[in-house]
């Protein structure tokens, strides 16, 4: 292993280590005791967070509002054990122990015994407001209430019953039987032992956990947005979805921007006739090539849904956009889509909702595939140096407002100084609050 290997993974394995630790929780904090877990939504990540408890001994009560919609998410959490018994993974008697602690029910009251329910519903913050409304009149006092949004206000819905203190974000990451990374997001009034469990029950469930708070997208989903936004933006200047793809991949992940947006649907949040803020997406939905799902999205698909560049979505680019093909490097397209990411992470520190920067790396590495030997976003920030991340923020933010470079990044170009090292302060536990 070579030394800058060495120190990649000294790194990582401590900022794994430093993620668990809470600075400002009262001593002596008193966990919550977690016997029976509830889901809301048997849906893929609904029965995914199921497994994660079932697993790990929990009995959990699944609800859903159709028989029809229950069992299918029964049979999917059944299969997904099923197919991991085959390859022997556990014994085939501990799929029937695992199926053995799963309840599925139609009726909300099934969860008012539960030490712990999680929300993971589809993202709309009305359809969750009613539900934490409902879960506030019918689950026993001191039960933790838990959403498993990615990016709503967990505040606003925290507002929707009368004890907010009880309410906290886990959001998972699909799929959530597999995906390590778990997002703490903690609200403005989440108790100090609702942190304290949550923190505590991630390790049961054997997931690596970081403490983030509230804000559009929390830390992982914020960035990401950051880099969709300029990914976006570079179609505008003639760099077609497969080049972006292609630097990105470069860098050294598996999937850019719109391989990515072709797995998960390019119909999420988006229903017919829509007009939204990305009209090159729309336009491949209204020709119903919605991913990899209806075989053609941003890409072409065969039968083995091998993917290739589109003439069709070439033409609506070149349509949407006027824009003339470009010529831009690998390089300044990397730059482009990735130091926004930096500067984001940056802003998150400034605003306190990350407790230190190596836990956001901590979610990056873990919850998105950033590329083990590049650290996460703040430890390749000090590959390349604060002072190459100003000079492009400096050009992007020229062109957009929102990209206006940090006020701490300046500082640390003018310095000299290291982003890993930054501390801003943190994200403020209740008992440091003031």
């Amino acid at each position: 292993m070579s030394n800058s290997q060495q120190d990649v993974a000294t790194y990582l394995a401590t900022s794994g280590k430093l993620a668990w630790e809470v600075p400002g929780l009262a001593p002596g904090t008193t966990l919550r005791p977690i016997a029976k877990v509830g889901i809301i939504g048997a849906g893929t990540m609904g029965g995914g967070i199921a497994m994660n408890f079932a697993t790990a001994g929990y009995p959990v009560v699944m609800v859903e509002t159709k028989q029809e919609a229950l069992d299918r998410g029964l049979g999917v959490v059944r299969g997904n054990y099923q197919r991991s018994a085959d390859k022997g993974r556990f014994p085939q008697e501990e799929v029937e122990a695992r199926m053995g602690r799963l309840t599925g029910t139609l009726n909300f009251d099934d969860l008012a015994d539960c030490d712990l329910v999680i929300e993971a519903v589809f993202e709309n913050m009305d359809i969750k407001k009613e539900i934490f409304g409902n879960l506030d009149r019918v689950v026993k006092q001191g039960a933790i209430l838990a959403t498993n949004t990615s990016a709503l206000d967990i505040d606003e819905i925290a507002a929707a019953t009368s004890r907010p203190q009880d309410v906290i974000g886990l959001h998972f990451f699909s799929p959530a039987n597999v995906m390590k990374l778990l997002e703490i997001v903690r609200a403005d009034h989440t108790a100090d032992d609702v942190v304290a469990t949550s923190m505590d029950l991630a390790q049961k469930i054997n997931k690596i956990a970081t403490l983030v708070g509230v804000c559009p997208g929390f830390v992982g989903n914020r960035i990401l947005f950051a880099r969709q936004a300029q990914a976006n933006k570079l179609l505008y200047k003639g760099v077609m979805p497969w080049d972006v793809d292609a630097a990105i991949n470069a860098f050294g992940f598996r999937m850019g921007p719109y391989q990515m947006s072709d797995l998960a649907g390019l119909d999420i949040g988006w229903s017919k006739g829509a007009k939204t803020q990305n009209p090159i997406r729309d336009a491949l939905c209204e020709l119903d090539r919605r991913g990899q799902k209806t075989k053609a999205g941003y890409y072409d698909y065969d039968e083995s849904r091998r993917p290739t560049p589109s003439d069709v979505t070439a033409k609506i680019v070149r349509e949407i956009t006027g824009a003339e093909a470009s010529t831009m490097s690998q390089d300044e397209i990397i730059e482009t889509c990735i130091f926004p990411m930096i500067n984001e992470a940056v802003k998150i520190l400034e605003e306190n909702k990350a407790q230190r920067p190596s836990d956001i790396d901590v979610v990056w590495i873990n919850g998105y595939g950033w590329p083990q030997e590049k650290g996460g976003p703040m430890f390749y920030g000090d590959m390349v140096g604060a002072k190459a991340v100003l000079a492009r923020m400096e050009k992007l933010g020229a062109e957009d407002p929102a990209f206006a470079p940090a006020e701490t990044l300046k500082k640390l170009a003018a310095e000299g100084g290291r982003f890993t090292d930054l501390d801003l302060g943190g994200l403020k536990t209740k008992a440091t609050k003031a």
